[in-house]
């Protein structure tokens, strides 16, 4: 089925993306890929992070192996949907540092044609479910787990282990404050 927007352009009903795993499992690399085809397509495509991901670049989305894309950084989910505009696919980054309300601005822009496309940790350094990934896996129509490999023993790994002593929940960093480790070495690591 087909939606017309103001611009008496058809496009089809909208759906929610998530791609989600651990730090360093390609999470950022895919999502950049599926950007970059929907520009292939001639799609018009709009890339949010949040204002607070300044680790590779103040404006750009960066995966850990260098692959870049221009974004708008934006301080809370609610300016997404004032800066989205008229676009067929909305691309999300970092999504766990964004607020609560971020599955509700998702879902606001699928009901009305827009693909969007999310990326984020799913669970925190301590293996909890983190920030609004949870709810968005709860609504979104497709999702992709992507897995990095264990520095231990190089089986698959679904876990951001910190190397550094801090309880705050979010402390940006790169290999210098976070491993990827499977369930066995991560079990192993939180005794």
């Amino acid at each position: 089925m087909f939606l017309e927007n103001e611009m008496g352009r058809k496009r089809s009903r909208g759906w929610i993306e998530v791609i989600c795993g651990g730090m360093f499992s390609g999470k950022t690399e895919e999502l950049i890929r599926r950007l970059n085809r929907a520009r292939i397509a001639k799609l018009r495509v709009e890339i949010f992070k949040p204002g607070v991901d300044t680790r590779y670049d103040e404006e750009k989305v960066v995966s850990h192996d260098e692959k870049e894309i221009m974004s708008t950084p934006v301080p809370a989910s609610s300016n997404i949907l004032l800066l989205a505009g008229d676009v067929d696919v909305v691309g999300i980054d970092e999504a766990q540092f964004f607020d609560p309300e971020l599955p509700n601005v998702c879902n606001q822009l699928a009901d009305e044609g827009v693909r969007v496309i999310v990326a984020g940790l799913d669970m925190d350094f301590k293996g909890k479910p983190f920030g609004p990934i949870p709810a968005l896996l709860a609504t979104a129509e497709y999702i992709t787990k992507v897995h990095a490999i264990c520095v231990k023993c190089g089986s698959l790994a679904q876990y951001s282990h910190r190397t550094i002593a801090s309880d705050k929940l979010v402390v940006l960093g790169e290999t210098d404050s976070y491993e990827p480790l499977c369930r066995e070495c991560f079990s192993g690591k939180r005794r």
